[in-house]
C-alpha cells in the first residue's frame, strides 16, 4: 500500500474493523517513511456473468428491483426486501468464487423467497425457469 502523502511503496496497519454491514473493513495505516496516518477500506469483489458473457458487479440493488415486481401486491415490505437480498449476497458469497453465472444468483433468490412470501416465489420462479 503506498503512502497517499510520500508515496512510500510500504505501511502499517495500525487499526483494523469490519464496516456497519460487515462487507468490508476498514483499516487505519501508518506510512514508516513520513509518520502520516491514513485510512483505507477493502472490499472482496464479486462479478456476476451474464448470459451473453459480459461481467458486472454483483448488486442487492439489482436482487431487490427483479424480486419487487414479483412481490407487487404481496404484503413485503422494503426491508423484507432488503434482508432478502442480504440473504442472497452472503448464500452467493458463501461459495467462496469472486464470479458467478446470472443464472446462480436467480436459483440463490429462490429459497429465501418462498420464506418470505409463497405467491411472489412462484410469480418468480415461473418467469424465471
Amino acid at each position: 500500500m503506498f503512502c497517499p502523502f510520500c508515496r512510500h511503496p510500504d505501511s502499517r496497519v495500525v487499526d483494523s474493523r469490519t464496516s456497519d454491514d460487515g462487507t468490508s473493513i476498514r483499516r487505519r495505516r501508518q506510512c514508516p517513511n513520513c509518520g502520516r496516518r491514513f485510512s483505507t477500506t477493502e472490499t472482496a469483489s464479486l462479478n456476476v456473468v451474464k448470459r451473453n458473457g459480459v461481467t458486472e458487479a454483483f448488486s442487492r440493488d439489482k436482487i431487490v428491483s427483479g424480486v419487487r415486481k414479483a412481490c407487487q401486491g404481496r404484503p413485503v415490505t422494503d426491508g423484507d426486501l432488503a434482508v432478502l437480498a442480504q440473504r442472497v449476497e452472503e448464500t452467493v458469497r458463501s461459495s467462496g468464487s469472486s464470479q458467478i453465472d446470472a443464472n446462480d444468483s436467480g436459483l440463490a433468490i429462490l429459497d429465501p423467497l418462498r420464506e418470505l412470501d409463497e405467491v411472489a416465489f412462484l410469480r418468480f420462479a415461473s418467469v424465471y425457469q
